[in-house]
């Protein structure tokens, strides 16, 4: 059984470690982005005081949505819209969400190799790791490539049937 670390009253906001994004290239935009990011993640960005979900996104995306299981699914079919980015996510593949706006749609998925220790908003890096295990989801051909050149884990890619 797999152990779970509890968020609940706590933030929605988990940074991912710059290595993970510096390792998978540049992004022109990151919809869901702290209010002070610590580093860059993407040339342009949304905030939550942008609302980053209801407006155009455009370009090569990277997109790290809240953990918050009630609004997550609605980034994850944002992006499944989108069809050009990467998306880190819980690897929950038994949920509906998972089903119907990763393997339904996505070029690829990369299993991370860890579980990684996210970051506070502050930039600090949080004590433990998080708790699951985390997948990224390539949407497009050279998303799915930035995934296996990443290093970062086992790269799946799609079947159909």
């Amino acid at each position: 059984m797999k152990q779970h670390q509890s968020t609940l009253g706590k933030s929605d906001e988990w940074i991912t470690p710059p290595y993970i994004i510096k390792s998978l290239g540049d992004f022109d935009l990151d919809p869901c982005n702290c209010i002070n990011p610590p580093f860059k993640t993407a040339k342009n960005s949304y905030t939550i005081l942008d609302d980053g979900l209801n407006r155009d996104w455009y370009g090569r995306v990277w997109l790290n949505p809240p953990f918050n299981r009630k609004i997550r699914p609605l980034w994850m079919e944002k992006m499944s819209i989108h069809n050009n980015g990467i998306m880190l996510i819980p690897a929950a593949c038994e949920t509906k969400p998972f089903k119907e706006f990763v393997f339904s749609n996505c070029s690829g998925i990369l299993m991370l190799d860890h579980r990684p220790h996210f970051l506070y908003s502050n930039g600090m890096k949080a004590k433990a790791n998080s708790g699951c295990t985390i997948c990224l989801v390539a949407y497009g051909e050279n998303n799915l490539e930035s995934l296996i050149k990443s290093g970062l884990g086992q790269v799946l890619t799609r079947v159909n049937y």
